[in-house]
């Protein structure tokens, strides 16, 4: 790949440019004659050259279907679009193309062109973080509007039967069931108590070492389990310390494991069982189109049967449960707690190895 024009600017001025160093998508601004004037860091990480480099090279040269691009200037030479995408596959140094999303817009700059390339990889990751945002915000309000529901009635119910208790203290087998309806109007109470605990108090922020997290995690989870469930640690002890809530992380890993090693049951009695904790560190994350220069990765590995192939896509709703007698709030809460530190906890799973993974972005 040969340079064929000069890498003069063509009028752009790089400084204004700088803001695209930020993305994590590729970005190029071309000129008409589809020639490279602007490559952003993304970009020169993913081919493996300099933007000095690449200035006047045409970007055509770098993608699989060069005249797919070429078509798609001549158009917006000629005003017929406005933005115009495709998807082809952009050339690296010594490695494989990369699938690439390409959009092709005007700009403020008379005669040049942005060009933006979202890995297909990576556009299918945003597009599934913003799902779990929604459906973040739509448990949210759903379990608000719910608890709202329910509060009033409950307490009404409970006062009515401690009334009627009252009245009939010298029925003893009709008590028995004025008290059965107190209990359970407790229990549900408790149950709205725990929908709504993640909303009613703010974060507490500190300085936190997620492997002392882990460690109260796996000292609980072996109190609870001490025989036939081993507890693997696998950290990477250079992760810093970052800002945030002990207590909700604690929480938000405990309520992974613990789903876990309920699922393990049938290991545990056969004293097969594995829990492993591992963390590391992942660089140039995107977390809601933002991009951060490192993140922890925090993974609660289990060999278990499993999640269950018809709640898969389900498992961070409310009152969804895999298991027998589960609330179905475990993963709930967990999402939210993670979601409460610009973070987000994935899921990977299948019989014998089910990968609950947290991300958040680090200093």
């Amino acid at each position: 790949m040969v340079r064929r024009s000069s890498p003069s600017d063509g009028g752009v001025d790089p400084q204004h440019l700088a803001a695209l160093d930020l993305l994590a998508t590729l970005v190029a601004v071309v000129d008409d004659g589809g020639h490279i004037r602007y490559a952003n860091h993304a970009l020169e990480d993913a081919v493996g050259l300099s933007r000095r480099t690449l200035a006047g090279v045409p970007l055509s040269e770098w993608l699989t279907q060069p005249e797919l691009l070429q078509n798609a200037l001549q158009g917006a030479r000629g005003n017929e679009y406005a933005v115009i995408r495709y998807d082809t596959h952009l050339k690296r140094l010594l490695r494989e193309p990369l699938p690439v999303h390409l959009v092709l817009a005007t700009t403020e700059w008379p005669g040049h062109r942005v060009v933006e390339m979202l890995p297909l990889e990576q556009q299918t990751r945003q597009e599934r973080e913003e799902r779990l945002l929604e459906q973040a915000q739509a448990n949210k309000e759903l379990i608000r509007n719910l608890a709202h529901e329910i509060k009033n009635p409950l307490g009404g119910i409970r006062g009515a039967a401690q009334l009627l208790q009252l009245e009939l203290a010298d029925r003893d087998d009709l008590v028995e069931y004025t008290t059965v309806i107190v209990h359970e109007a407790d229990r549900l109470q408790s149950l709205v108590d725990r929908l709504l605990a993640p909303h009613r108090r703010a974060p507490v922020m500190a300085d936190v070492n997620i492997h002392e997290v882990c460690e109260r995690v796996r000292a609980i989870i072996l109190a609870e389990f001490p025989r036939g469930l081993q507890v693997v640690r696998d950290y990477d002890t250079s992760i810093p310390e970052f800002r945030g809530d002990r207590e909700l992380l604690i929480q938000a890993v405990l309520n992974l494991a613990h789903n876990a090693a309920h699922a393990l049951k049938e290991r545990i009695a056969a004293g097969d069982a594995r829990l492993t904790f591992r963390t590391r560190v992942q660089r140039q994350v995107t977390f809601g189109k933002r991009r951060f220069r490192l993140a922890l990765e925090l993974h609660v590995i289990d060999n278990g049967p499993g999640v269950p192939e018809e709640i898969k896509d389900r498992i961070f709703y409310p009152l969804v449960s895999g298991r027998d007698g589960g609330s179905g709030l475990g993963l709930t809460l967990a999402q939210t707690f993670v979601q409460q530190h610009q973070g987000l906890i994935e899921c990977d799973s299948r019989p014998g190895h089910t990968d609950f993974k947290i991300l958040i972005p680090l200093p």
